[in-house]
């Protein structure tokens, strides 16, 4: 495995796949790890994960520097990153023990009844490079206070942060085996998630990577939680903050270079404001600085990787090609690493990659529609169903199409995006189940019934 600047184009590190037998320890490490840490009081437990958040920002700049050095991430994002991930740390620290308490129901004057939460096992992590840390301890604080263990698969270009979280909570103080980074291709990790001392696996990626996952744990009668791509709707109707919603909406664009699921990509625009709104938002996606990630005054990175970077022009050329306008960019930028122009592309057809599939990368599609329904209809003319944004000043108005919108998350005048305190995941091919919030750290937990009944019975 070995991880490249996307900056420079230069090799950073190599690092050794682990091979069956390290693979099998580290499975069955594991496991009985999760026989003593799932018997730790939840309050112990709790103890650790806020420690993370401790060891974060004691080593932000450094942690930091490693996610932009290895795929691009702007130097502030970076920094962002790292204390949005002390804050979901912090957060489950403080509310994982009031998420998981028993739940008592009356059914019968004399039985005690109740739902209990209960930790299932070890559990799969495979994790994306797009946020390394953020996707990585999103899911790993939730799982590990509700005292299930962790095997994280991370992507290869970014194996440096996978081993540095793994530092990260040895140095908070969890136990050898709570949490393991595994570093592993394709085919072992199937064998893996097929283990029977593994319990559950989550995924955040690809639709065919969620596909492959869902058919391995589907086949053993696992429990999996997919967060999968997205083709997120930016929809501005005719009463819209116009000025705001052109920078909000190239911000929603652009951020992590436009590499996010929840980034918005479809520009539905009311044909009644429709110019008004293309040239302001064409206006704030040319005034980006593109350049080095490690200058705090740049706006837009590196694509993360060489074949992302001949993906994304790929989809481009063929949206052009199919009759496709680009009112700024298009192409590739000629320079030393992965960089893309800050791209607006109209006239799309919705048949062309820029119109039907997910781009990765700093790449707005405009479409104009009559009216409201005619916004609402597009919207949810696609396969995902991860997040959507409505702008109008009309609040009411705003909260009805927000509902109408077909997406596990709905914005009113605001950009998609994910927060502790609120359940996050999508519907149809944008994947099932849900991280954070209550709904998060119970995913992973046995929901079961105790019946208890007095000795001689209930009267009838």
């Amino acid at each position: 495995m070995q991880t490249i600047n996307p900056t420079t184009d230069e090799p950073i590190e190599t690092y050794d796949e682990h091979d069956d037998e390290a693979l099998e320890r580290f499975v069955q490490r594991s496991a009985d790890r999760f026989e003593s840490w799932s018997e730790r009081p939840i309050t112990e437990r709790q103890a650790l994960v806020g420690g993370i958040a401790d060891v974060l920002c004691e080593n932000e700049d450094d942690y930091a520097a490693l996610m932009t050095r290895e795929m691009g991430k702007p130097i502030e994002q970076a920094r962002a990153e790292i204390e949005k991930c002390s804050w979901v740390c912090e957060f489950y620290a403080e509310h994982a023990a009031q998420f998981l308490q028993d739940e008592r129901i009356g059914v019968h004057p004399r039985a005690k009844t109740k739902v209990s939460y209960e930790p299932l096992g070890p559990l799969l992590a495979v994790m994306p490079w797009n946020y390394p840390f953020w996707q990585v301890l999103r899911v790993a604080a939730p799982t590990l206070a509700a005292g299930n263990t962790v095997l994280l698969s991370h992507a290869r270009n970014v194996t440096g942060c996978a081993t540095t979280i793994e530092r990260v909570l040895a140095d908070a103080g969890f136990p050898d085996g709570a949490f393991t980074t595994i570093l592993v291709d394709d085919d072992s990790l199937h064998d893996v998630i097929a283990d029977d001392r593994v319990a559950a696996a989550t995924l955040t990626g690809s639709v065919r990577a969620g596909r492959a996952v869902a058919e391995t744990t589907g086949a053993n009668l696992k429990p999996t939680v997919l967060e999968l791509g997205g083709s997120d709707p930016f929809v501005v109707l005719d009463d819209a903050p116009l000025e705001r919603a052109c920078e909000v909406g190239a911000q929603a664009r652009v951020n992590n270079n436009g590499q996010a699921c929840i980034a918005a990509k479809r520009f539905i625009v009311v044909e009644d404001v429709y110019e008004e709104f293309r040239d302001g938002f064409v206006r704030e996606m040319e005034s980006l600085t593109v350049g080095d990630p490690t200058d705090p005054d740049t706006d837009v990175g590196p694509i993360a990787r060489a074949d992302l970077l001949d993906t994304l022009e790929t989809q481009v050329t063929e949206s052009l090609d199919a009759g496709a306008t680009a009112l700024t960019g298009g192409e590739r930028i000629n320079r030393e690493g992965y960089f893309f122009e800050p791209t607006v592309l109209e006239d799309v057809p919705a048949d062309s990659p820029a119109g039907c599939d997910e781009l990765f990368g700093p790449v707005a599609s405009l479409f104009v529609v009559e009216d409201e329904d005619e916004a609402i209809a597009l919207a949810n003319d696609t396969e995902f169903g991860l997040g959507a944004s409505v702008w109008t000043t009309d609040l009411e108005r705003g909260e009805r199409v927000a509902h109408e919108l077909e997406a596990g998350a709905a914005f009113v005048n605001e950009l998609v995006q994910s927060h502790p305190k609120l359940p996050f995941g999508g519907i149809k091919n944008s994947g099932y189940g849900r991280e954070l919030a209550a709904d998060g750290i119970r995913e992973f937990t046995n929901k079961k019934t105790v019946w208890v009944s007095p000795a001689d019975g209930l009267d009838e």
